[in-house]
C-alpha cells in the first residue's frame, strides 16, 4: 500500500435516503480516533475537512418520484472534483454521509485511474448492491445506485457525464444479502463478481476475496474500497438505518481488511452510512475506525488489552 499521506474528504451526504443521521458520520469517525489511529501506525494524515456541495441546479426527478436528486446530483459534481484533487496528492478516505457519496467518490478515482493510465476495480463490502438505475429504483431513495452510475448503465440523465467508468468485470460485491428483483437481473446479467452470505457462510470469506485481490494485482489495477455499516452485522455495528441480520462477523471484517492491507493494492478508501443518532455509546464509529487502522497495518497481536486483563 501506497506511503502517501492519507487525506481525510468529509463528506457529509444526506440525501441518499429519506431518513437522517448521516450527515453526522465524518464528525462520528474524527471523534472516534481516525487521525490518532493512523498517526500511531506511522502515516501523514491531512484532514481537509468537510467537503460542501456544489450550487443547486434544476434537475429531472421524475415528478418528484426520485428523492433529492438535485442536492444528490451537486454533491457528485463536489466529489468528482475534490476526489480526483486528493488523489493526485496522496490516499483519499472520503468519509459519508450516505452511500449516495459514492456516485462522486467512485467515478473520482474511475477518472484518475484513467487518467494514469490505469484500471480501476471497486470493492463493495455493503449488504446491498445499489445497483439501481434512476428508472428501476421502487424507494426513489438515490443511495442505491451508485454501482450502476460508475459502470455506466443507462439512465443516469441530469447527473454529470463521467469520463471513465468501472467495468463491471471489475467489481467485486462481498456481503450481499438484501437486493431488490430488478437488481439481481442486472447484476445476472453483468460481468460484476457477487457474494452473498450464503457463499461466505459455505466457503468463507477469503477465498473469493483473494481471488479479486489477483485479478487486481494481474491487471496492474488501482483498487478503491467503498466499506459500508451494513456489511457489518448489526449486532456489533447498530448505527446504521439499513439493518439486515446476518452481516460479517467482528472477526471476517478484520480478515477483509488485513487481507486487503497485506495486497499492498488499495488506494482510495469510502467509509460510509455510518449514523451516530443510532449509535451506542460510539462502538460502531470506533468499530469502523479500529477496522480501517487494520487495512493500514494494524494487526490482532497489536491491540492493546482491557486494563483488568
Amino acid at each position: 500500500m501506497t506511503d502517501k499521506p492519507i487525506l481525510l474528504l468529509g463528506a457529509p451526504v444526506d440525501c441518499g435516503k429519506r431518513s437522517r443521521g448521516c450527515l453526522m458520520g465524518p464528525d462520528a469517525y474524527r471523534v472516534a480516533g481516525l487521525v490518532r489511529q493512523l498517526e500511531d501506525l506511522g502515516r501523514e494524515v491531512r484532514d481537509r475537512g468537510n467537503l460542501v456541495p456544489a450550487p443547486l441546479r434544476a434537475c429531472d426527478d421524475r415528478d418528484g418520484r426520485l428523492y433529492a436528486m438535485a442536492e444528490t446530483v451537486a454533491w457528485t459534481e463536489t466529489l468528482i472534483a475534490a476526489g480526483q484533487e486528493a488523489a493526485r496528492d496522496g490516499f483519499p478516505i472520503f468519509l459519508g454521509g450516505d452511500h449516495a457519496m459514492a456516485m462522486g467518490s467512485v467515478a473520482s478515482m474511475a477518472a484518475h485511474a484513467g487518467a494514469e493510465g490505469r484500471p480501476l476495480f471497486v470493492l463493495w463490502l455493503d449488504a446491498h448492491s445499489d445497483f439501481h438505475t434512476l428508472d428501476t429504483t421502487d424507494s426513489g431513495n438515490l443511495h442505491g445506485t451508485p454501482m450502476a452510475y460508475v459502470t455506466g448503465r443507462d439512465g443516469f440523465e441530469g447527473f454529470p457525464a463521467l469520463s471513465a467508468t468501472v467495468d463491471p468485470a471489475h467489481v467485486c460485491m462481498i456481503g450481499l444479502r438484501s437486493v431488490d428483483p430488478a437488481e439481481k437481473r442486472a447484476l445476472q446479467e453483468s460481468p460484476v463478481r457477487a457474494i452473498d452470505m450464503r457463499q461466505i457462510d459455505e466457503s468463507g470469506i477469503a477465498r473469493p476475496l483473494r481471488e479479486f485481490l489477483e485479478a487486481v494485482e494481474a491487471a496492474d489495477g488501482m483498487l478503491h474500497v467503498s466499506l459500508d455499516v451494513d456489511f457489518l452485522d448489526p449486532a456489533i455495528a447498530p448505527a446504521v438505518g439499513t439493518t439486515v441480520p446476518g452481516g460479517a462477523t467482528f472477526r471476517e471484517a478484520h480478515l477483509v481488511m488485513e487481507m486487503l492491507h497485506d495486497s499492498g493494492l488499495v488506494t482510495s478508501l469510502d467509509l460510509v452510512e455510518l449514523n451516530p443518532f443510532l449509535d451506542e455509546r460510539g462502538r460502531t464509529a470506533s468499530l469502523m475506525v479500529d477496522l480501517t487502522a487494520s487495512m493500514f497495518g494494524r494487526r490482532v497481536f497489536d491491540r492493546p488489552t482491557t486494563r483488568n486483563h
